[in-house]
C-alpha cells in the first residue's frame, strides 16, 4: 500500500480540538472528510506524544532497494567467491552508488557473511595436474611401491612378513 498525502497541521489540530470537545472519531471524520481510522491514528498520536507534528523517523533511509538487496543475496548464494567490489560495481551499473561497508551490512542483515575472496584459488591447474600425475604413477604396482618405501627398515619388513 502506497503512502498517502500528509494532512496539514490545521486539519490535525482541528481533529484534536473536536475530540477534546467530546466528538467521536466517525463524526469528526465525516465533518472533515477523512476516514475514522485516520482520525483515530492522529488522536492516538496526540495522546502519546502531545503533538500533531509529523516526527522524523530514526536512522537514515536505506540506500539499497529491496530488489537490489535480493540481487546481491542471489549473486552471493550462486557465486560465494564474489567480492564486495564486484557487488558495488553491479549496483553502480543498476544506478545505485553504495560503499563496500553498505554491502557488508546488507549481507549481514540477510544472514550472510561478507568475506574478501582469496586472491588465488587454493590449487592452481598446474598443481592439480601434478598431483594427478603423482597419483597415477604410484597406482601401477602397490606392492612394489610399498617395498621401495619400506627399504631396509627391519621393523616394517618383519611386520609385513608376519601378516603374510
Amino acid at each position: 500500500m502506497g503512502k498517502t498525502k500528509e494532512l496539514s497541521k490545521d486539519i490535525r489540530d482541528k481533529m484534536v480540538d473536536l475530540h477534546k470537545a467530546g466528538m467521536g472519531y466517525r463524526t469528526i471524520g465525516k465533518q472533515l472528510g477523512e476516514k475514522a481510522t485516520t482520525v483515530g491514528a492522529i488522536i492516538r498520536k496526540w495522546k502519546k506524544f502531545k503533538t500533531t507534528v509529523n516526527l522524523p523517523r530514526s536512522g537514515p533511509p536505506c540506500k539499497i532497494s529491496p530488489r537490489g538487496a535480493s540481487m546481491i543475496i542471489r549473486k552471493m548464494r550462486d557465486q560465494p567467491r564474489t567480492t564486495r567490489q564486484d557487488l558495488v560495481n553491479d549496483l553502480k551499473r543498476a544506478g545505485t552508488t553504495v560503499s563496500k561497508k553498505t554491502i557488508s551490512n546488507t549481507l549481514r542483515r540477510h544472514g550472510l557473511k561478507s568475506c574478501s575472496a582469496r586472491k588465488a584459488p587454493l590449487l592452481k591447474p598446474a598443481h592439480v595436474q601434478a598431483r594427478l600425475r603423482f597419483a597415477n604413477d604410484h597406482l601401477d604396482d602397490p606392492e612394489e611401491e610399498w617395498e621401495k618405501m619400506c627399504g631396509e627398515d627391519e621393523t616394517i619388513n618383519k611386520h609385513v612378513q608376519e601378516k603374510e
